[in-house]
């Protein structure tokens, strides 16, 4: 039976990469080297880009989490999530890692986060040295970005198409913090076809592998259920276009916007591509798909 969410169907995404094992074998090796995990959240799906198989190979390790894309997400909503994380017992903060916005407080946090280990080695006999820090994350949530933007220089390889980030990599960051660059993981499949949607929404999993024009209705249902007014300014519809079905809300903003073929045809793929582009880009404004009141447990160490 097909699952609902919100007054609308929700599309499978069919996620099976093969790779995901070999990295969660990579992490759990390297996990010893460093003091502290930083796991690097999409700020608009906090839920849903959390993967629940970073919580459980961390275990009892530190962990950050840095809410990333915040720029993105509704500020108000991202507010409600980092008081939740608090109650959960973990240390969240909101970043920005394209323009840098929130990246010193970041550092600061990993750093005090890392000092009882770090304190322990010196009481030991050991030499004093920097703070080591795991980034973890899904794919394409902004690891590579934020660690360069960290280095001031191109240290890891980016490109926007998820799963890029193939192996570990030591980033010195000042004389405080080193990290270490892990590859994105994912699930092995998605139990929960609602976060796939989420994630296929924000760019975090390949379009190759779910509906597009299936998940770009979805999208736009829930725009005019959750953000009204969005769709009518951005694409400079009537009212009474707006509240249209999604099949002529699509044709009306493919008109506006020119996606059409010889004969005046709506061409459908532009305008799915469009929609998603504008989305992931901000151009609908400021979006937190994920609802705190709907969040799971987050286990986590006092922060």
């Amino acid at each position: 039976m097909e699952q609902k969410e919100a007054g609308g169907a929700i599309p499978t995404v069919q996620w099976f990469p093969g790779h995901m094992a070999k990295t969660k074998r990579l992490i759990q090796g390297n996990l010893k080297l460093v003091d502290v995990v930083i796991e690097l959240l999409d700020a608009r799906v906090p839920t849903s880009s959390a993967n629940p198989l970073i919580r459980e190979i961390v275990g009892e390790k530190p962990r950050l989490v840095a809410l990333n894309k915040a720029d993105l997400a509704d500020e108000a909503q991202t507010k409600k999530w980092i008081a939740c994380f608090r109650t959960q017992g973990l240390l969240a903060t909101p970043i920005d890692s394209l323009a840098g916005t929130g990246l010193k407080a970041l550092v600061q946090k990993a750093e005090t986060l890392a000092k009882p280990k770090t304190h322990r080695l010196v009481a030991k006999g050991g030499k004093p040295r920097a703070a080591r820090a795991m980034v973890l994350g899904i794919p394409n949530v902004g690891k590579s970005s934020l660690i360069n933007r960290l280095a001031g220089a191109a240290k890891a390889k980016v490109e926007n198409r998820p799963g890029v980030t193939r192996d570990k990599q030591w980033i010195r960051i000042g004389k405080n913090l080193e990290l270490l660059d892990m590859p994105g993981i994912l699930w092995p499949k998605f139990e929960d076809p609602a976060v796939g949607m989420r994630l296929a929404f924000v760019g975090s999993v390949s379009d190759e592998v779910y509906d597009v024009e299936a998940t770009v209705k979805r999208l736009l249902e829930w725009m005019s259920e959750r953000y009204p007014g969005r769709l009518e300014e951005r694409y400079r519809l009537t009212k009474e276009e707006a509240q249209s079905d999604v099949e002529t809300l699509m044709a009306h903003i493919g008109k506006r916007r020119g996606c059409l073929l010889k004969g005046g045809l709506l061409d459908g793929e532009k305008v799915q591509r469009l929609l998603l582009s504008d989305f992931r880009g901000g151009k609908l404004g400021r979006v937190t798909l994920d609802d705190v009141l709907d969040a799971q447990e987050i286990d986590g160490e006092d922060a």
